[in-house]
């Protein structure tokens, strides 16, 4: 690969949209909104993803002798591990009170956003594609090496890359999360008329407890006003504010969101009086619907429920998309239908002790994720087959 020239870019400015969405969203693979440059850049650009908020871009590039980019990866030095949803916090600090530094470390993931993913954005076209993938890998080491940096995470990956990097020698790590497939359903009730009757009865309940006095609205590209996003920020503050400490994006960063890519966001909001008191932020794929963010200023029995998961399967199954991905963890989502599903991270750790530790805590931890998953397919509130 020697005519290639591998680089690190400090900002996705300095890319053109259409070179990086050429690789990041190539013709004939699912469309990703989180992987496009409107999306990345944005959270750059208004603040959210910087080095001021402890997210360096380090991206990496790899372009051939005519200048072309063909392969990249985001990466970013991390100051912290918020923001991430994979959990390294208990690593950091067994190795900071051993001596060690693990702060800074490296980076490859969706700010803010627990979401599967292509993470090797590599042109379709180029003949030596595992090379490439290679290529950059091992660029990433070199960064965190040279950069002085303990570590290289690449969070929520396809399974079939984690297997990949298996081999190639990096720490494994599973995890789960619950979403809703699609099978192929025209209505909500006909995905109920698959549930045992117990499920299928309870979710009428909650459905119709949460829509008293309540009306819904579906909202996307220009049917979303900057008043709407007034709204649906101080909803984001309010959860943000309870759940975690402090929201990660900002008010701009919402609009700039839907000016570059509005016809890819969902908002549902929930009205009382035409006044919206609760709403979810969904982003849209070409197979699923990802929801992301969600608050309210009236606290409703299951008004989280409808609004969050209700709301998106009905939107799912309108749109014929096959998946809706409600984010990280909650196992109260089986209940409603959404099914358990494996995720999958790799690591590579700079400091041969803790490699080892890690390894054989992440060995202990992967079957433990497989047995919960095991019992919890056992759970699933779908009908048996006498019913």
């Amino acid at each position: 690969m020697g005519d290639l020239q591998l680089t690190s870019v400090s900002s996705l400015s300095l890319i053109e949209p259409s070179e990086w969405n050429a690789i990041a969203n190539p013709p004939g693979l699912p469309y990703d909104p989180f992987l496009s440059w409107e999306f990345l850049e944005a959270l750059e650009s208004t603040g959210t993803a910087t080095p001021a908020t402890g997210w360096t871009p380090l991206h990496m590039c790899i372009r051939n002798a005519e200048n072309k980019l063909i392969a990249a990866m985001p990466l970013y030095a991390k100051s912290h591990s918020r923001g991430e949803f994979v959990f390294d916090h208990s690593w950091a600090d067994a190795y900071e009170r051993a001596g060690g530094m693990y702060y800074p470390k490296l980076l490859s993931a969706v700010p803010f956003t627990p979401v599967t993913g292509r993470r090797f954005f590599i042109d379709p076209s180029e003949p030596d594609q595992e090379g490439l993938r290679n290529a950059l890998i091992a660029g990433a080491i070199q960064i965190a090496q040279d950069n002085n940096l303990s570590s290289l995470h690449i969070n929520f990956l396809p399974e079939a890359d984690y297997e990949q990097l298996g081999e190639l020698g990096l720490l494994q790590r599973t995890d789960q999360q619950f979403h809703f497939i699609n099978e192929g359903y025209h209505s909500f009730d006909e995905f109920l008329a698959c549930l045992s009757s117990a499920k299928r009865k309870n979710l009428r309940k909650e459905r119709k407890r949460a829509q008293e006095g309540l009306t819904f609205k579906w909202l996307t590209g220009d049917q979303i006003t900057e008043d709407d996003w007034d709204i649906f920020f101080d909803f984001y503050m309010d959860t943000g504010s309870r759940k975690w400490g402090s929201p990660y994006l900002y008010r701009e960063t919402f609009s700039l969101l839907n000016e570059r890519m509005g016809d890819k966001i969902l908002l549902i909001f929930a009205c009382e009086d035409d006044q919206p008191i609760a709403g979810a932020l969904n982003f849209i794929g070409s197979e699923t619907l990802y929801g992301r963010y969600w608050g309210r200023i009236d606290d409703r029995p299951f008004l989280h429920f409808e609004v969050c998961y209700y709301q998106a399967i009905d939107f799912a199954i309108e749109h014929g998309l096959k998946c809706v991905e409600a984010g990280a963890q909650g196992g109260h989502k089986l209940a409603r239908g959404y099914g358990p599903v494996t995720t999958y991270s790799s690591h590579w750790i700079e400091h041969e002790g803790l490699r080892h530790a890690i390894d054989d805590y992440l060995a202990r931890e992967r079957e433990a994720v497989t047995q919960e998953q095991a019992y919890l397919e056992t759970r699933q509130p779908f009908r048996k087959s006498e019913e």
